[in-house]
């Protein structure tokens, strides 16, 4: 699959996919006879998995190390659980602010339906009294 492909289908930009790249967070992708980037299933799950983690708040350096950890073997299994593990703590701690966000997002979204409904029930009063 070309870059452009692979940028549309997973919404992110070429210049993004070739910074992943760079930055070794996918191995350098095989290129057809013409130098072009010729995506397979395995950088396709790649980039599936790190535009997932990158949705979940991961850094790209936390992902950096991640897939070093990765290409050095079975021998960092424990290291990048341990990755993983600080951030999913991490990602519940974000979740619970926004959950307390929303919580104060919603009360305030009554407190103006509220005020809403008087104003409406208002003008219908006041439209009853002149007809």
């Amino acid at each position: 699959m070309k870059i452009a492909e692979v940028s549309e289908k997973y919404g992110i930009s070429a210049d993004t996919l070739r910074y992943y790249e760079r930055v070794g967070l996918i191995p350098p992708v095989h290129r057809n006879e013409g130098g072009i980037r010729d995506y397979d299933e395995l950088d396709l799950r790649r980039v599936d998995f790190i535009k997932c983690m990158r949705r979940a708040g991961l850094p790209v350096e936390v992902l950096i190390d991640y897939v070093s950890l990765v290409q050095q073997g079975d021998s960092t299994a424990g290291a990048r659980r341990e990755i993983l593990v600080e951030q999913r703590h991490q990602l519940l701690n974000k979740i619970e602010e926004l959950e307390k966000v929303l919580g104060i997002l919603d009360h305030k979204i009554e407190v103006y339906d509220e005020i809403l409904l008087k104003i409406e029930q208002g003008l219908s009063n006041a439209k009853s009294e002149v007809e």
